[in-house]
């Protein structure tokens, strides 16, 4: 158990809201990319840290879960994992297929959103936050 996993999952839940809104409306994320997940709900669990980010998208984009219902679909792995599917070192379908992500529940929605990160347009992003 680490400390992050005994933080409240809101304050995270609502920064990667934050995030990924920010990341649509730049159009580094396509809005009709992620047009399928709208009224579902996103786990994202970091298995090292014991973290959980429970994420609904909704009409103004991503907000915070809050429900009691459980997620529709959640997506597991390391934080090595995800640093290594962001700065694209590692091809999502090797990660899968090496069990290091994991996706379960409604498995279509988790290639919708596997398939959005990989069309993100890394060049939209400002220079100095681009990797050389």
């Amino acid at each position: 158990m680490t400390l992050l996993s005994l933080l409240p999952e809101w304050p995270p839940a609502m920064a990667m809201s934050l995030a990924l809104d920010a990341a649509v409306c730049s159009g580094l994320i396509s809005q009709s990319a992620l047009e399928p997940l709208r009224g579902k709900t996103i786990a994202i669990e970091v298995r090292d840290l014991g973290v959980r980010v429970r994420l609904e998208y909704a009409r103004h984009g991503f907000r915070p879960y809050a429900g009691t219902q459980g997620t529709d679909v959640t997506i597991k792995a390391g934080v090595k994992d995800y640093l290594s599917l962001a700065l694209r070192r590692e091809d999502p379908d090797t990660l899968f297929f090496n069990r290091r992500l994991v996706i379960t529940g409604d498995t279509d929605l988790g290639l919708i959103v596997k398939n959005a990160l990989d069309a993100i347009d890394w060049s939209r992003l400002p220079a100095y936050l681009r990797r050389s």
